[in-house]
């Protein structure tokens, strides 16, 4: 039995971008197709079959702990934006300043989408959902430069629509005008401190 459903929700791929050099500035460069490996795209400073563990995981791992990648690439809502780029107060907030790989129109409660599940296009290729991606800091300089007194209300503002981390589960051309299918998992929400307490002993 499948344990992932298809569902009839489907959105298009409006934004592909690269970080060559993460180090060298966090902006993406606009694609207009990247190719999906296992390890992530080729010119993806976020690329690789593992990376070094941060502060994201310090509760399981000590920083720098070699660890599977599953942030190869940073997808985000392109309706989601326009809901930040409105509490922020500006006309627009584009996805290279937030150095994104992937932006989607179309799939409501995107940032939100239940994790492990599958975003496949019409040839096949299929990236995995992480988690939430965390808003941070770091674009607030990239969006100061367009937005003069914007960057620093970027992380208020993006709270629970910075859309999410994802990796490469079927390689695979991307490309912008894809169409993108939701798949989610087959189970429940978790409900576990409920399920616990309803069965402590008296």
């Amino acid at each position: 039995m499948p344990a992932l459903i298809p569902t009839e929700f489907t959105g298009t791929i409006t934004y592909l971008g690269h970080v060559p050099d993460r180090e060298a500035a966090l902006a993406s460069a606009p694609l207009a197709e990247m190719f999906a490996s296992f390890a992530g795209a080729k010119t993806e400073s976020r690329g690789g079959l593992t990376r070094p563990s941060c502060s994201r995981v310090l509760s399981q791992y000590p920083r720098g702990t070699e660890i599977r990648n599953t942030r190869q690439f940073s997808v985000v809502c392109q309706e989601e934006l326009a809901r930040i780029a409105g509490e922020m107060g500006i006309d627009r907030l584009a996805p290279e300043w937030l150095g994104v790989s992937l932006m989607i129109s179309g799939l409501p409660d995107f940032s939100h989408i239940p994790p492990s599940s599958r975003l496949q296009t019409q040839r096949g290729t299929t990236l995995t959902a992480d988690m939430l991606n965390r808003p941070c800091m770091l674009p607030a300089p990239v969006i100061e430069r367009f937005c003069p007194g914007k960057g620093k209300l970027f992380k208020t503002a993006a709270k629970g629509l910075r859309g999410i981390t994802a990796w490469v589960e079927r390689e695979g051309l991307l490309s912008v005008g894809d169409t993108i299918t939701l798949h989610i998992p087959d189970q429940r929400a978790w409900v576990g401190p409920v399920y616990s307490a309803r069965n402590q002993p008296f």
